[in-house]
């Protein structure tokens, strides 16, 4: 399979198909899910929490900073990490724009 050819998208639909590759696992939405209530810096807790061995979650730790969805900060010999509230907003806003930009079929059948 070739490589995409993400310059013929704009930026936002990259930026977007990005964030949602990143939200397609279940294991990351719970730890965000967890982060959000919690509303605090996590670090051990999640593998209490959800059940998942340290490396599993370390993993998925990964691929939510990656993108800057969560920050994380160096205490000792451990990560605590938060939501990045900066970048929720954000996400919040672009995932927004697509969802709000047309009533496609509101009520009415298009097809």
């Amino acid at each position: 399979m070739g490589l995409t050819k993400t310059t013929l998208f704009t930026e936002e639909q990259n930026q977007l198909a990005l964030f949602a590759k990143v939200f397609g696992h279940p294991a990351r939405i719970a730890i965000l899910e967890q982060m959000l209530n919690t509303n605090s810096c996590i670090n051990s807790q999640l593998v209490e929490e959800l059940g998942l061995a340290q490396a599993t979650i370390s993993q998925h730790l990964k691929e939510l900073k990656s993108i800057g969805i969560i920050k994380g900060t160096i205490e000792g010999k451990s990560m605590s990490y938060c939501i990045n509230p900066e970048n929720w907003t954000k996400i919040k806003e672009t995932f927004n724009h697509l969802f709000n930009q047309h009533a496609c079929c509101g009520g009415n059948k298009c097809c």
